[in-house]
């Protein structure tokens, strides 16, 4: 932790703003001191995954809680998104720091090109001594395309920005093993893997009705961090400080796994597939155990519509999911490739249906 020189810190609606909606200019202003210092020396990069649009635009339009629907969550945002950046903007410009506006959706991180352009830009901003602000874009994401909680778009951005450290910042200052509100919990101060933690009972969203995440999303966010090579500090937005100058506060979650591929992150963890491929029982093996590529030989069943590109479930004969991919075919051409082998295809049908339905480097497993 006290190495980590690019840092991604995410914050949460709730340490932001009042339970009735609208910003907490003290609030605010105490996380952004706290980032600034830490910055100050030029040794440190922060990214900061801020929520609070939504929230921040409750008042103003007159709603007592964050709304169910998708339409005035939308409007919500579309007002508090320009309160909240204001916000930033005016209390970093205190220590004469800039702030870049970054806001993504999951079909971001779908897209290579538009992958590649949030690369370059928030690699630019923190080049340039700006200090990226992001946040999901609500104001056009759709049911879709959202990521649905900031706690796992902050977990692919660390990834997106090859960060050293994620530090996820709530309300509660860390992982407990049982309700932190009722005596005899105890705050669990490192996780090494999944098994640590399986007799935890974990919550949801807290009271407040401002957020969308709660515990439960940022323990997944934290192993999705962990398995991509990213440790991680879970704690309390008061206790940032102390997770940023790498003393001992909240959760450490260890590293539990190497960096992959941008896009085989986003697969599992950010894609919605657009159809489904059921596989005979050889192709389930051959791609789990044997790590192979699909091909059409192995395929039993399609559904759903999708064109080539899109990412799609494997399933086997039960109907269980087995790993994502990024599909090489429309799902109208799939039935005439059903059960037959790439050799006889490419003699009927030509040379470009003479490979993968699934390559094994656009594939990623959902079961060991």
């Amino acid at each position: 932790m006290a190495e980590a020189r690019r840092i991604v810190v995410k914050v949460g609606s709730s340490s932001l703003t009042t339970a009735e909606g609208g910003l907490d200019a003290d609030r605010v202003d105490a996380l952004v001191d706290v980032l600034a210092k830490s910055r100050s020396g030029g040794e440190k990069e922060i990214v900061l995954v801020s929520s609070g649009a939504i929230a921040a635009g409750l008042a103003p339009l007159g709603l007592r809680r964050r709304p169910k629907d998708l339409a005035r969550q939308q409007a919500a945002a579309s007002v508090g998104q320009g309160l909240l950046v204001a916000r930033y903007t005016a209390s970093f410009a205190r220590y004469g720091v800039r702030v870049g506006q970054v806001l993504l959706t999951s079909d971001d991180m779908a897209r290579r090109a538009h992958h590649r352009n949030a690369s370059r830009t928030l690699d630019q901003l923190l080049a340039m001594g700006a200090l990226p602000v992001v946040n999901e874009n609500d104001t056009v994401a759709t049911d879709e395309i959202r990521f649905g909680d900031n706690d796992r778009l902050a977990a692919l951005v660390a990834h997106l920005v090859h960060a050293d450290l994620l530090v996820l910042l709530s309300d509660v200052d860390g992982l407990y093993d049982g309700d932190p509100a009722k005596p005899g919990s105890s705050r669990i101060s490192e996780v090494r893997g999944p098994a640590d933690i399986a007799h935890v009972k974990i919550g949801s969203a807290g009271k407040a009705g401002v957020g969308t995440g709660g515990m439960v999303t940022k323990v997944e966010a934290a192993g999705i961090a962990a398995a991509a090579g990213i440790p991680v500090v879970l704690t309390s937005a008061v206790h940032a400080a102390d997770a940023l100058a790498a003393r001992d506060t909240g959760t450490y979650f260890h590293r539990t796994g190497r960096r992959s591929a941008d896009r085989l992150l986003w697969l599992q963890h950010a894609s919605t597939p657009q159809g489904a491929l059921t596989l005979d029982d050889g192709a389930v093996k051959a791609v789990v155990e044997g790590r192979k590529s699909l091909l059409p030989a192995g395929i039993a069943a399609v559904e759903g519509e999708f064109g080539a590109g899109d990412p799609v479930e494997l399933r086997d004969a039960t109907g269980r999911a087995i790993a994502r991919g990024l599909v090489n075919f429309d799902a109208k051409e799939i039935p005439q490739l059903i059960g037959r082998s790439t050799r006889e295809l490419a003699r009927e049908l030509g040379p470009a249906y003479e490979r993968e339905v699934v390559h094994r480097d656009d594939l990623v497993l959902l079961r060991p």
